[in-house]
């Protein structure tokens, strides 16, 4: 499945939803799902980015708003720092029961420091960019053997889309689809392509 960074852009909207993307909407953004199916990301991206601590009180909001109707919500992490990320883990996790969650691994991480599973319905892979690619194809080959999602983060490209394919993983999400109504056309190509070529690897738990 394919996921869209939440926009209110009507024609990229449009575009989007004839090709069937979904949305993920984000803590730090606005809180609507624009009547399409969707899931939660806690923000820790966009506080990464603007080097701002992550805002609890705005992920409780956005969860205690559209959490029950969620796909999956993405549990609170640190972009890059893997011991602060299952620290929070274990502080979150318990808060969030009910829910299907995801938990966000990053550098340094292997399947053995995800101790929640039972918890967690699987993985939303983020981290930083080389590390994503260069781990994505054993993320994939545990979440099919764990029979967990395995999300992947950040994928605005034809080539990451056939790589996210071709790991196996259950879905990805990109901003580039919802910022330009011909990128969401281009990658919705590609999504295609690369499902027609590796559907069958898919992680379908």
């Amino acid at each position: 499945m394919a996921y869209a960074s939440r926009t209110g852009t009507r024609k990229n909207l449009d575009v989007l939803r004839a090709n069937g993307w979904r949305l993920l909407v984000s803590a730090r953004g606005v809180w609507r799902p624009e009547g399409f199916p969707y899931a939660l990301d806690n923000g820790a991206w966009t506080a990464f980015q603007r080097q701002e601590p992550f805002d609890a009180a705005a992920f409780t909001g956005l969860v205690e708003r559209l959490g029950a109707g969620a796909d999956w919500v993405v549990v609170p992490d640190s972009v890059g720092n893997r011991d602060e990320t299952l620290r929070m883990a274990d502080v979150w996790v318990p808060r969030l029961h009910g829910l299907r969650l995801l938990l966000a691994v990053q550098d340094g991480m292997t399947p053995v420091d995800v101790p929640h599973l039972g918890s967690v319905a699987g993985i939303f892979v983020g981290g930083s960019t080389e590390w994503k690619l260069e781990t994505l194809p054993s993320w994939g080959a545990w979440a099919r053997g764990a029979g967990v999602i395995c999300h992947i983060g950040r994928v605005n490209t034809a080539r990451r889309i056939m790589a996210c394919a071709k790991a196996g993983a259950t879905s990805f999400d990109g901003s580039g689809p919802s910022r330009f109504a011909v990128e969401a056309e281009r990658l919705s190509v590609a999504w295609r392509e690369a499902d027609r070529l590796y559907g069958n690897e898919r992680v379908t738990p």
